[in-house]
């Protein structure tokens, strides 16, 4: 499952995913990215960890002076180079979220939005240390996922990928409780705020969990 989005669901189709998206469900991304942009300065360096094709990046690059994107899928990656051709402040790397390559505190932010934390299929525990280990003293950690309220327009939203045929046929037997199963093997789980809030007590962390836009639940990590 961990190559799912490298190898069936990457450039094209997943751009493809958010260009079908309904209306709701564009609020919801904006407002995730709000969110984000409004915690980064200006002199910030950013990490955003699963860049996909740069949908996320380019807003990030309004706002920060250095942006850095690393995935799992060389075509995402190759479609990000055309789709943020005008930017000259990103950079692009192929690379694993549970193994960064980078020196301890490079970046004053890092972020895994979206539902990441689920979608990656890493454990929660190696992603917030690798994170971590990489952020500079008082530098941020910002993760997020479903929030429960926005089960329906998330699952409607799963329909229509399902019916273009970006993902496989829904399995809805097995789907429910925040999770969405497809006859292909895909599966989509999410972090709820209780779950975020027991990593963070396993992990002796602090951190803010709050809801946005009645449609994310955002863990925000300080180091």
């Amino acid at each position: 499952m961990s190559e799912y989005y490298s190898k069936k669901l990457s450039a094209n189709k997943l751009k493809r995913c958010y260009d079908i998206a309904s209306p709701r469900i564009k609020q919801y991304l904006k407002a995730e990215i709000n969110f984000v942009v409004e915690q980064i300065r200006s002199s910030d360096k950013v990490l955003e960890l699963g860049c996909g094709y740069g949908r996320v990046l380019r807003e990030l690059a309004k706002q920060a002076s250095k942006v850095v994107g690393i995935d799992t899928s060389f075509e995402s990656l190759e479609l990000a180079k055309e789709f943020l051709l005008d930017y000259r402040n990103i950079e692009l790397h192929q690379m694993n979220a549970n193994s960064l390559s980078f020196k301890e505190e490079t970046f004053d932010v890092v972020i895994a939005i979206q539902n990441g934390i689920s979608a990656f299929k890493v454990e929660p525990e190696v992603l917030i240390r690798e994170g971590l280990r990489i952020i500079k003293r008082n530098g941020k950690l910002i993760l997020s996922s479903y929030s429960e309220n926005f089960w329906e327009e998330r699952l409607k939203w799963f329909i229509q990928q399902s019916e273009e045929e970006l993902l496989g046929e829904i399995d809805f037997e097995k789907t429910g409780n925040g999770s969405i199963v497809c006859k292909d093997g895909f599966i989509a789980t999410t972090f709820s705020k209780k779950d975020f809030q027991n990593l963070l007590q396993r992990m002796n962390l602090k951190g803010s969990i709050q809801e946005i836009d009645m449609s994310s639940i955002f863990c925000v990590i300080t180091k």
